[in-house]
């Protein structure tokens, strides 16, 4: 296996991995969603672990292409703020699912969506097509934001 076909596996991993341990700890907090009165536009249970996966995935070829690139300013910044959004964004769901604290949760997306928008900006910098991979994820999180946000006052 070719060197950089390991590291892109590394790279998809983490999200991946990480996005599934939280999966695998909050699963019983499904059952209490499906009965939280949610706002308008709030889309189906089956959907958030497919858009989950596909945002894990552009990440991890975000981090794969920031990984690999010859520019070396920002790099070590962009891949220190990645990781720290992945950590906020791996605690959210167990706020969020688990304790049900949904406006704590609302407060920690808040958190999670200027550390995914400093990652993609410092991303961006290294490699402007790793900045462009993020944006789909800025733009679900700021969309949880808003059903965050409303079942935290609905409920």
């Amino acid at each position: 296996m070719k060197k950089n076909t390991k590291i892109l596996l590394i790279c998809l991993a983490v999200p991946l991995l990480a996005g599934a341990l939280s999966g695998w700890i909050t699963k019983d907090g499904m059952e209490a969603y499906k009965l939280l009165n949610k706002p308008p536009l709030s889309p189906p249970g089956w959907l958030f672990p497919v858009m989950w996966t596909i945002l894990y995935i552009l990440m991890g070829i975000a981090s794969y292409l920031v990984v690999v690139s010859k520019q070396t300013e920002n790099k070590l910044e962009s891949l220190f703020l990645y990781g720290l959004q992945l950590a906020v964004n791996f605690l959210w769901p167990v706020f969020f699912f688990q304790c049900q604290w949904y406006f704590f949760s609302f407060l920690w997306l808040v958190l999670l969506w200027c550390l995914i928008l400093a990652a993609a900006r410092y991303f961006y910098t290294v490699d402007e097509r790793a900045g462009y991979l993020m944006v789909p994820y800025l733009l679900w999180v700021t969309f949880a934001g808003y059903l965050n946000l409303f079942i935290s006052l609905m409920n």
